[in-house]
């Protein structure tokens, strides 16, 4: 059975929590009114039921409480009501009738939980880092004031302390999974070890399951306020802080060799190239570099099992890198620093993002391969339109550098971006479409 008296009266809390009268910073009358509508009680206007005289009943007996005041339409009394509306005055016995908590003290209570757990952020940050308030987060130093644990945190308090709604984050009635959500972000942010979900779930939870229940929320988290994450799928954002749902491999192959131990292995004899998980990378050498003139990295696996180039060491990033393939690039650079470095991936917002994050975290001077005017302007009938979204990170991409501004004009103008598997190699080097 409906309860329509729980049913209206949680409505009109719901108003009223929604209002200034709650804060009391109302400096006018402010009615709290429940309209019946076929869309939010339909079962008033349904003629085949009784409902509408339970209704009524049920509505009178708030009335005679003085809970609510009926209005009824063209006000004639027990015929049809248009409104019910809330005698705020007894608002305290109503939240206890249905025994709901005010919100000002859920978020007294969600203020005291956030306030705690920031102090706490900064208390043991502060002593892993030897009383300077930073906090060590992939391969940099980052200052507390910016990490996502502490940004999110303070959003969250900042909202509420202006009663403003944090609905799309947590649920102020159920603070233990808000804390749970809290250190599910400070773990990840301040994870060094690679592992795997339900590895990282137990260590930090005790539950091999609870973590896959929250990684969505907190990728997001991590898209909001983590710089340059915005665009970054959920397990970009989990392998950039070494936690993997499957081990992570890294893929490379071309003119040179790879030491495991005492072991060499010729990469030039596997016409697709080999696969290393992120595990063993740290166990690799590489040899026989003299040949290696150019260094190529590829966003797309499809086009690194296909590609070939002469003299060159090529390597699978998968979209974004981490810190496992970065590792493997810097060491490459530092062996090998005189060489051409060329990145090639989508000509499109995601692509060029991609190339821009590589140069800046690898301090590595990569060039666009075949992500240029010429290129598109040969592929234009293969592309695609752009979206909202695109033209608004193209937009952004050619303002902050001039290294691709006029390719990213013309696909401005022309309304196109293009995929990196619309081009491949022929035996005499041309390009030509799949």
């Amino acid at each position: 059975m409906v309860r329509y008296d729980h049913k209206i009266l949680n409505a009109l809390l719901d108003s009223y929590e929604n209002s200034l009268l709650s804060i009391g910073e109302n400096k006018r009358t402010v009615h709290i009114d429940f309209v019946l509508t076929k869309k939010n009680l339909p079962q008033y206007f349904d003629e085949s039921t009784l409902e509408y005289e339970t209704i009524h009943i049920l509505m009178k007996a708030l009335e005679e409480k003085e809970f609510v005041e009926i209005l009824w339409k063209n006000k004639k009394r027990d015929h049809q009501i248009e409104r019910v509306r809330m005698n705020t005055d007894r608002v305290d016995e109503i939240y206890s009738v249905l025994g709901r908590v005010p919100k000002n003290e859920l978020e007294q209570k969600n203020i005291a939980l956030l306030t705690e757990y920031l102090d706490q952020l900064s208390t043991d940050i502060s002593k892993a880092a030897g009383h300077t308030p930073a906090h060590f987060c992939g391969e940099d130093i980052v200052p507390l004031s910016e990490t996502v644990a502490h940004k999110f945190a303070e959003y969250l308090l900042s909202r509420l302390c202006s009663h403003q709604t944090v609905k799309e984050y947590i649920d102020l009635t159920k603070t233990d999974a808000t804390r749970r959500l809290l250190q599910a972000v400070r773990f990840v942010e301040q994870n060094k070890e690679a592992c795997y979900v339900r590895e990282f779930s137990v260590r930090h939870f005790q539950d091999s399951k609870y973590f896959e229940s929250v990684e969505h929320q907190v990728a997001g988290i991590f898209r909001k306020f983590q710089k340059g994450f915005s665009e970054t799928d959920d397990d970009e954002i989990l392998a950039e802080h070494g936690i993997y749902h499957t081990p992570n491999y890294v893929y490379f192959k071309g003119n040179a060799g790879i030491m495991l131990g005492d072991e060499m292995i010729h990469l030039d004899r596997f016409h697709q190239g080999i696969g290393l998980s992120g595990e063993d990378i740290s166990a690799v050498r590489f040899a026989e570099l003299s040949k290696i003139k150019k260094v190529l990295t590829i966003e797309n696996l499809t086009t690194f099992f296909r590609w070939k180039e002469q003299d060159c060491l090529i390597i699978y990033l998968g979209g974004y890198h981490n810190s496992v393939r970065r590792r493997l690039l810097k060491e490459i650079y530092q062996a090998l620093p005189d060489v051409q470095y060329w990145h090639f991936g989508d000509i499109d917002a995601g692509g060029f993002a991609i190339l821009r994050d590589l140069q800046k975290k690898t301090g590595i001077p990569f060039v666009a391969y075949h992500m240029d005017l010429d290129t598109i302007m040969q592929y234009e009938k293969y592309g695609k339109k752009l979206s909202g979204s695109d033209r608004k990170r193209l937009e952004a991409l050619a303002k902050e550098s001039t290294q691709w501004r006029e390719t990213i004009q013309y696909m401005l103008e022309h309304d196109v971006k293009l995929e990196q598997e619309c081009v491949r190699q022929t035996s005499r080097g041309a390009m030509e479409y799949v």
